[in-house]
C-alpha cells in the first residue's frame, strides 16, 4: 500500500500568500497534495507559481469574477484524468471545485460558498450542499472520494468557540448549513479529523478582527472528508494552528492506499 500525505488551506489569496513564505511552507510539508482554496487568480497566475515547486503540477480553477474565488491542486501524482465542473452549470462560474481521478480514488478540492453576511446567499448555499453532494455521491459509486477543503459551516459546537451567539445568525453556523454537513455524513462520507479526535477542540479560522486568533475565538470549518469504507486507511488528521499567513490555518491528512 502506499501512503499519501495532504494537506488543505485557505490562503485568503495566493499571491499574497507567496509573499508571506507560501512556497516554503508547501515545501516544508512536503505532501503528495497540496488542496489550495481561494487563490483569487486565474489560472495562468497560479501555474506560474506552480514553477516555483519543483516536482509539483497543478491542477486549477478560476472564477469568472476576477481576484474572487479559485481553487488549485499542487500534485506529485499524475492523475488519470482532472476536472474543474459539477454537472449543474450554476455551481461552475466561481472555480469553487478542482478534482483528480487516481486508480484507487478521486481527490477533490473544494471551497464551499459562504453564506453571507445577512444569510444574503443561504438559500444558494442551500442548493450547493445538496447539488454538490450528489456529485460526491456519483463518484464515490465509482471508487472511494477524499474531499477536502473549506466547508464554510462549524459542524457541532465544538467547532466554534461562540455556538450560542452564532447559531442561526452567522454564516457558517446556521440549522441549513448544519443540515448539508449532515446530508454529506448521510451520503457515507466521514469526518477524518473527528474520527481520530472525536472531542478535541482545535480551530481552523479565525476573524481578522478583535485578535481573534490571539484568543483564540475560532472555527473549526477545514475538513477531509472520506468515504466511510476507506475510514480504516487514514492515519492521521490534524490541524496546524501555528502556520500563518492567513485567516485560516492548513488542515492535514495522512492515508494509505
Amino acid at each position: 500500500m502506499t501512503n499519501y500525505k495532504i494537506i488543505s488551506w485557505n490562503v485568503n489569496g495566493i499571491r499574497a500568500s507567496v509573499k508571506k513564505g507560501f512556497i516554503d511552507i508547501v515545501k516544508n510539508f512536503d505532501a503528495d497534495f497540496f488542496l489550495v482554496q481561494e487563490t483569487k487568480a486565474s489560472i495562468e497566475i497560479v501555474s506560474d507559481i506552480c514553477k516555483d515547486l519543483p516536482g509539483y503540477s497543478v491542477y486549477a480553477n478560476e472564477a469568472e469574477k476576477k481576484g474572487y474565488s479559485g481553487t488549485a491542486i499542487f500534485s506529485k501524482h499524475k492523475p488519470i484524468a482532472s476536472f474543474t465542473e459539477m454537472p449543474i452549470d450554476e455551481h461552475n462560474e466561481e472555480g469553487r471545485i478542482s478534482g483528480l481521478e487516481f486508480d484507487k480514488f478521486f481527490l477533490v478540492n473544494v471551497y464551499v460558498p459562504n453564506s453571507g453576511n445577512e444569510l444574503k446567499r443561504l438559500d444558494y448555499r442551500k442548493n450547493w450542499d445538496r447539488d454538490f453532494c450528489s456529485f460526491l455521491s456519483s463518484l464515490a459509486v465509482q471508487k472511494p472520494v477524499i474531499v477536502g477543503g473549506d466547508f464554510n459551516v462549524a459542524h457541532t459546537e465544538i467547532d466554534l468557540a461562540r455556538p450560542k451567539s452564532n447559531y442561526n445568525k452567522t454564516a457558517g453556523y446556521t440549522q441549513v448549513e448544519i443540515d448539508g454537513m449532515d446530508a454529506f455524513a448521510t451520503s457515507g462520507l466521514v469526518d477524518s479529523f473527528r474520527i481520530l479526535h472525536p472531542d478535541r477542540i482545535e480551530y481552523t479560522f479565525w476573524s481578522q478582527r478583535f485578535k481573534a486568533r490571539e484568543r483564540n475565538v475560532g472555527w473549526r470549518i477545514d475538513y477531509f472528508l472520506v468515504s466511510e469504507r476507506v475510514k480504516e486507511n487514514i492515519k492521521s488528521a490534524e490541524i496546524y494552528g501555528d502556520v500563518m499567513g492567513s485567516d485560516h490555518c492548513p488542515i492535514g491528512l495522512e492515508l494509505k492506499f
